[in-house]
């Protein structure tokens, strides 16, 4: 009995040691073959066990490649956050749009008054919401001048304009294409083209490009309003 149970003890002892080897075992087959040769300042500072160490495990290989692998992320890092920026300024120039035109539209409905989104007016870049006068000066080149046409206006119901916008100018970099529409108080939107208002047969797009890419704002007859 007694011998039996020495026996065991034994064998779990064993068993116990041969956990830690096998695993030792495996980190070795697993690691990168030792470097060749050790620095010569490195080994007068080391203890022989450190060095024996390194060697077993290649704590130099290993070093190196950790520091490629740094070096890799930071080079990719520079490229993603650069498309991140490029497009949250191409998103921010399309709602920009977006947004003036839906607020040209409830305005227009609010006040019962025609009025008009143009862009590029008064210069490239520039886009501004303007109240339909019925006369030479809503095709005028300085329309959308504040000079001339002063924001806020005097609210004077006896002159005109009442409800011209500020002057909205694109994120640098981006682009807009040459167009006008015309809001109603019905609720309804217009293309107006050479200062004559048509109607919207299919929805009418407005496109802001920056470096090589787009957002597109559609508008349909309804007055319905989409940033795509």
């Amino acid at each position: 009995m007694r011998r039996e149970l020495l026996l065991a003890v034994a064998g779990a002892a064993a068993l116990a040691l041969a956990i830690p080897l096998g695993l030792l075992g495996r980190s070795v087959l697993a690691a990168p073959a030792p470097a060749a040769r050790v620095d010569a300042g490195a080994a007068a500072g080391s203890a022989p066990a450190d060095r024996a160490a390194d060697r077993l495990l290649a704590a130099e290989r290993a070093e190196r490649f950790l520091a490629v692998v740094r070096a890799y992320r930071r080079a990719m890092a520079v490229p993603v956050l650069t498309d991140v920026t490029e497009s949250s300024k191409l998103n921010s120039a399309g709602r920009e749009v977006e947004r003036e035109l839906q607020s040209a539209r409830l305005k227009s409905v609010s006040v019962n008054r025609l009025l008009r989104v143009k862009f590029n007016c008064p210069a490239t870049g520039y886009f501004r919401t303007v109240e339909v006068l019925g006369t030479a000066a809503d095709s005028a080149s300085n329309r959308c001048l504040p000079s001339a046409y002063p924001f806020p206006a005097d609210n004077n119901v006896m002159t005109r304009p009442n409800y011209d916008g500020p002057v909205r100018i694109l994120p640098q970099g981006a682009t807009i294409g040459s167009s006008t529409i015309e809001f109603r108080p019905d609720g309804t939107a217009w293309n107006v083209v050479s200062n004559t208002p048509q109607e919207i047969s299919t929805p009418e797009t407005v496109t802001v490009t920056r470096n090589g890419k787009s957002k597109s704002v559609t508008i349909n007859a309804a007055g319905k309003i989409q940033l795509q």
